[in-house]
């Protein structure tokens, strides 16, 4: 099979900074009009506010928790051509806070399929995906109760595997009916989180795209001269966790370190409220990623870290050309 280079990944993903007024401001820059908007207050202890236009404006759910979507007025209230538009929620929009946004728009061609389903409580579900590609990693919510954790599969982990996106917790089985994603289904067991009768199910479904996308896997090495990661592109955005052990999730993106150069020395812990955390994490280079700090989140020592990544630019264009230097 072919695969086309993507030459300018801000035109599928893009991570937006603003700080908050307590108002109801538009905000713009993303550079497309965003289907999933995921919103973290980086200065205070709230809540992420995760968005997308197949639910609906208003409608939030939080990766730190198991909760049901709730309808909040003052969030995001808003997908607008250049951005989206927020009210007075602290998770959102708190006056004088720090506020990261990560952006994506839903398209084929970028591998990102936003699905939603309604569960019949049998083992052996498929559910129809438009990727016209296999998922590399599929994040899940039932959004209609709050008892049921965020579900990632991620194609690495094998079919019958599964991590928590709101909690600490290591792999364990269950939920994808020990069956591979294909080109156009994934399937669910019966189990409630994924499947249950009557139940309303949101999943974000990402193949690979060479040039802005990578879903893989890398081992730790505790060392401040750290592990290597290949992508094949200079990362944008990042996000980790130790398959083996009780630790959270690593979330790294190219827009709020302030060492410059390649450092990136801020991260944030999607599993918590935690505000962000600064130390210097790693280094963002023009084929990946190296670790340069020593910590047992993102780089423990033998640990074995599934990844999500997406580009701020290919390594090489689909021309030919080397697009970054460092």
């Amino acid at each position: 099979m072919a695969y086309t280079t993507i030459d300018k990944p801000t035109d599928y993903f893009n991570t937006k900074l603003y700080v908050g007024n307590g108002g109801t401001p538009s905000i713009t820059g993303v550079g497309f009009q965003p289907d999933w908007v995921w919103i973290k207050n980086r200065t205070s202890a709230e809540a992420s506010g995760v968005f997308d236009a197949v639910r609906g404006v208003t409608k939030m759910l939080s990766t730190q928790n198991s909760d049901a979507q709730s309808t909040t007025t003052n969030s995001l209230t808003a997908f607008g051509s250049d951005g989206f538009s927020v009210g007075a929620n602290n998770r959102v929009n708190q006056n004088s806070n720090n506020i990261v946004s990560w952006n994506w728009k839903e398209t084929a061609d970028a591998g990102f399929d936003i699905v939603s389903y309604t569960g019949n409580g049998t083992a052996g579900k498929t559910v129809a995906h438009s990727l016209s590609a296999v998922p590399k990693m599929i994040i899940l919510k039932r959004y209609n109760d709050g008892t049921a954790s965020w579900m990632v599969y991620h194609h690495t982990l094998g079919n019958n595997i599964y991590l928590s996106l709101d909690t600490t917790a290591a792999s364990d089985t269950g939920h994808w009916d020990s069956t591979s994603p294909t080109s156009s289904v994934f399937s669910v067991s019966g189990d409630q989180r994924v499947n249950n009768d009557g139940a309303s199910y949101i999943a974000y479904c990402f193949a690979e795209k060479q040039g802005y996308s990578k879903f893989a896997s890398y081992v730790g090495n505790n060392n401040v001269n750290g592990t290597f990661v290949f992508t094949g592109f200079k990362p944008a955005f990042v996000m980790a966790k130790n398959i083996g052990a009780t630790e959270g999730w690593s979330l790294f993106d190219n827009k709020r370190s302030t060492s410059g150069a390649n450092i990136i020395d801020d991260f944030l812990v999607p599993n918590t409220t935690e505000a962000e955390i600064s130390q210097n994490v790693c280094d963002f280079v023009s084929n990946g990623f190296k670790f340069r700090h020593v910590d047992g989140k993102y780089h423990n020592n033998g640990g074995t870290y599934i990844y999500m990544a997406f580009a701020e630019n290919p390594f090489v264009t689909s021309t030919g050309v080397p697009a970054t230097a460092k």
